[in-house]
């Protein structure tokens, strides 16, 4: 399982670098703590933070799932498919917020994909 707990490290690492970039343009913008609203830019990155927060929340369990009932290669792939997705859509989402949504359904793919073979996988092992 060392294959992911380095997926796992890697997507945790990615949400530090997006809290960062979020203090970056805090700071950047005037945006004062505790305040979430004031100045696009870093409404952005702050929404990218948080929606990123939103995601994790199913990746990290159905990776870890994923992996234990069907093995680790299939999981790694889609866990950095996810990770890439996830940078990709920092990445629009601050320069073009409207031009998101087909690099956010990347990662939704790999996401649901894991999830759905979690849940295969648990079934299968019951039955």
């Amino acid at each position: 399982m060392e294959w992911t707990a380095l997926v796992t490290i890697a997507a945790l690492i990615e949400y530090g670098v997006f809290s960062l970039l979020v203090a970056g343009a805090r700071a950047r913008t005037g945006v004062k703590a505790p305040a979430i609203t004031g100045h696009p830019e870093f409404e952005r990155y702050f929404r990218v933070q948080q929606n990123t927060l939103e995601r994790l929340i199913i990746f990290i369990p159905s990776l870890w799932i994923y992996s234990f009932y069907n093995g680790q290669k299939v999981a790694v792939i889609l866990g950095l498919v996810f990770i890439l997705a996830r940078a990709a859509y920092c990445a629009v989402y601050v320069r073009a917020p409207a031009r998101r949504s087909l690099i956010f359904g990347v990662g939704e793919v790999a996401n649901t994909a894991l999830m759905v073979g979690a849940v295969i996988g648990a079934v299968r092992s019951m039955l």
